[in-house]
């Protein structure tokens, strides 16, 4: 992802504190613990070929990179459903793959809905693209929707009448990116209310150039978050304690999901950062989260050391 990217001398001097709750995700998470919540870990995609001889088998061949991803993330954010609109078929063979697991597919909504000129007048784009994810039955996760960086709160009425049009038998996440959505308060609070009467979440968005994204804001007791890391850089260390953190908070205090997928700039390191957060994750919140399992575990022993003194950007 290239969302936010800054240059390796910048990340020094960024201030990644996560910023407080408001104080109405108090209301929105009710104060107590559920029994059960439900906590997903994955990345973007599963065609990663930096990933062959490091979390998949050395030689795996492409047609088989996902039935290997899901031994490894019990979730995936599927960019490829926001390039081409999938039919049932195509996306009942992908649901296979993970048959026998606790494993979610999120889709992200079509680009030519999303990104292609207005919301309106896309009533069969959307039909057709959501046909599609259905065929994913009991392994569909929720539907991730992120309209483009030039969407601004001038079309709030264009997105409510979208956004209301949706079947509410499904779970959305909306994820703005122009930067009035969080720093004009008038929008940003336009934005979560009309998201909390719908029941749909906002996608929490943690990317170093763009702050106001990771905006902390809960419209409903779950969570969508996008991190994303900077190659084993030091600074995804302290940033993923303070996710821990946060994310023990809202456990104790009533989050039912929580989708937690990670991006890199450069994909190739994010299962290292995976496993860090998993087992910081499993330990502080009592989880069983899976986790990648690497070939050879002696060479990423090396790279996070060697990332953690700071070796990876010299």
């Amino acid at each position: 992802m290239e969302f936010g990217r800054v240059s390796a001398e910048e990340l020094d001097k960024i201030d990644f504190t996560l910023p407080p709750d408001p104080p109405t995700n108090a209301q929105v998470l009710g104060g107590k613990p559920v029994s059960q919540p439900r906590v997903y870990l994955g990345c973007a995609k599963w065609g990663r070929t930096e990933w062959v001889g490091k979390i998949y088998p050395p030689k795996t061949k492409e047609k088989d990179f996902l039935q290997e991803y899901v031994k490894h993330y019990n979730s995936i954010e599927l960019n490829a459903t926001h390039y081409k609109i999938y039919g049932a078929a195509g996306i009942s063979k992908w649901a296979e793959k993970a048959a026998g697991r606790d494993f979610l597919f999120c889709p992200k909504m079509y680009q030519g809905v999303t990104h292609r000129g207005s919301l309106k007048g896309k009533d069969f784009l959307v039909t057709e693209f959501l046909r599609g994810v259905m065929a994913f039955g009991q392994r569909l996760g929720p539907v991730f929707i992120q309209v483009s960086d030039t969407f601004s709160p001038k079309r709030m009425e264009e997105l409510a009448v979208f956004l209301g049009a949706l079947p509410n038998d499904m779970q959305f996440f909306v994820e703005v990116r122009h930067p009035d959505w969080y720093l004009k308060p008038q929008a940003r609070e336009g934005l979560f209310s009309l998201l909390s009467s719908l029941n749909m979440g906002a996608v929490i968005t943690d990317t170093a150039g763009r702050r106001e994204c990771a905006h902390m804001q809960l419209t409903i007791p779950k969570a969508f978050i996008r991190y994303v890391g900077n190659s084993l850089h030091t600074t995804d260390y302290t940033r993923t304690d303070a996710w821990v953190q946060r994310i023990k908070h809202w456990l104790d205090n009533g989050m039912q999901e929580l989708y937690f997928f990670m991006h890199m700039h450069d994909e190739a390191t994010s299962p290292e950062l995976t496993v860090e957060l998993a087992d910081k994750l499993n330990a502080a919140c009592g989880l069983n989260l899976v986790k990648p399992s690497f070939v050879d575990t002696s060479s990423v022993s090396s790279s996070v050391k060697k990332s953690r003194q700071g070796g990876l950007f010299d």
